[in-house]
């Protein structure tokens, strides 16, 4: 139970329980086994007191009451240290799945009642499968007890059974069986079937953190404002009010800066409804004035410390992580399983996921990067996640740039993608994709290498050729003289020298 103030949770203040079910022996079996040793014999004793408000044969609300009738039937102190008693057992039983509690406004007469919803314990096999609860159990009571109330508890098949095969279904179903009479629609039977269901609320989705409340708004709006009246209905626009959670959680507003947004001119319809869209941009707005002081707080903090003491700074690990999407990137250090980030995929705002990808602040230029994506493309919270995850829990660490992002953006824009598994589909085939064409460049890099290494290798055996100082021609081998040497005779000599005369009287 979140109680921000003591005065909101006394005595005076007044109460309903509910029930829509009957327990059973084995529902008391569970309390007494399973659930009293996690949550102790004084939570199981309130679970029990709530429970028989009403008698065993009736389900439904009770008469508001005081909350003194639970003091004292616990024998507890009508003071602080009493009331911080009960609002600790009443967290155990929130905790473990056996309560939930709702705090209800009522303006006119400013009295607030709480709404204790009683559920149903877990069935064996039902308890036994979920994981948290069976490892706070082993914790408590130890591993082997806990084994033997496992065996107690659900009975194991008969040995002779797993002999048998084919085992199909003989059941008959609803509709073969009985025939409805055709008749007018009953709007009245209709209405009162939908009413009949407090469980609505009981939603089996996840749901965000309940930051603002409808009493802590009426508390700090003021009381002569023109929106006044239109805050004060909010109560009865559940869905307004989870809009108004979900923005306070997405850009990190507390009840004050809702408040001042609540109360600025155009964010009701003259109706009273909310103008959602408008609300946002104005949020946002608020959003990047809060970081933009930050940072400059951070910078002048650090310049205070740099001056005292001056440190080097650390410089964080940048490891390279290339995975395919949906896998959990290596900056998150395995802090959290794969379906844990999936899960902050699909329902985290973007301004969340954003942030975890940094150590500190986000850089202003990603911000207002995504910011347009989300508030002029219209893009769905989760696409845009599974956006921030291609782009910076990739290897795309070169194209970083907005450009790059942009055209993402816009060609999920062109092709309609619009759900978390249609961008999923998307990036899986950009991925292949990608990866088709770095195949293909480096194969024509080796190809390209492989060509270059050959030339290369021509060119080398010319050029040392011709620093060797071959000759481009053959060499032509010459026949030497071998044998001995002969004289010639005066007369032919003589000869010769008259032949020459001759050639040298006629050339002249």
């Amino acid at each position: 139970m979140r109680v921000s103030n003591r005065l909101e949770f006394t005595e005076n203040h007044r109460y309903v329980a509910y029930r829509d079910f009957a327990l059973s022996g084995l529902d008391r079996k569970m309390l007494t086994h399973l659930y009293q040793p996690m949550v102790g014999a004084f939570a199981v004793g309130l679970y029990l007191l709530l429970y028989h408000h009403l008698g065993d044969d009736k389900t439904g609300y009770t008469v508001p009451e005081a909350q003194r009738k639970l003091f004292l039937g616990l024998d507890l102190e009508m003071n602080p240290a009493g009331r911080q008693t009960l609002i600790d057992h009443f967290s155990r039983l929130e905790a473990v799945g056996l309560l939930q509690t709702y705090r209800q406004y009522d303006p006119a007469a400013e009295e607030s009642l709480y709404e204790y919803v009683l559920i149903r314990p877990l069935p064996p096999g039902e308890f036994f499968s979920n994981l948290h609860l069976t490892l706070l159990l082993r914790d408590k009571i130890g591993k082997l007890a806990l084994m033997e109330l496992r065996d107690e508890l659900i009975a194991s098949p008969p040995v002779g059974l797993a002999r048998f095969m084919n085992r199909e279904e003989a059941t008959v179903p609803f509709y073969e069986l009985f025939r409805l009479s055709p008749g007018p629609v009953d709007p009245e039977l209709e209405a009162a079937i939908s009413e009949s269901a407090p469980a609505r609320e009981r939603t089996g989705g996840p749901k965000l953190p309940e930051r603002i409340r409808h009493s802590e708004m009426l508390l700090r709006f003021p009381r002569g404002a023109a929106n006044r009246r239109y805050v004060e209905r909010l109560h009865l626009q559940p869905e307004a009010m989870g809009q108004i959670n979900y923005i306070a959680y997405k850009f990190d507003l507390d009840v004050a800066e809702i408040c001042r947004l609540l109360d600025e001119d155009g964010i009701f319809e003259t109706d009273g409804t909310l103008r959602w869209d408008e609300l946002q941009h104005r949020a946002n707005l608020v959003y990047r004035q809060g970081r933009k002081r930050d940072e400059e707080r951070e910078r002048y903090m650090a310049r205070l410390e740099a001056a005292e003491a001056p440190l080097p700074p650390e410089e964080p690990d940048d490891l390279p992580y290339a995975a395919p999407l949906l896998d959990i990137p290596a900056r998150f250090g395995g802090s959290v399983t794969v379906e844990e980030y999936n899960r902050m995929l699909r329902h985290e705002p973007y301004t969340r996921m954003l942030a975890r990808y940094f150590p500190g602040a986000v850089p202003d230029a990603f911000a207002r990067i995504f910011e347009r994506i989300d508030l002029n493309y219209k893009l769905p919270e989760p696409v845009i996640n599974v956006l921030i995850h291609y782009v910076l829990g990739m290897d795309h660490a070169q194209r970083l740039t907005k450009s790059f992002i942009d055209s993402i953006a816009s060609n999920m824009l062109a092709k309609g993608i619009d759900t978390f598994a249609k961008a999923v589909v998307y990036v899986l085939e950009q991925q292949k994709l990608n990866e088709t064409l770095e195949k293909r460049r480096r194969g024509e890099s080796a190809a390209e290498a492989g060509g270059a290494a050959s030339r290369g290798q021509a060119g080398a055996g010319s050029r040392a050729r011709k620093s060797g100082g071959g000759s481009r021609k053959p060499a032509m081998p010459v026949v030497g003289s071998t044998g001995p040497a002969q004289e010639i005779p005066p007369e032919e000599l003589e000869k010769m020298r008259e032949l020459a005369r001759k050639l040298k009287d006629n050339k002249n």
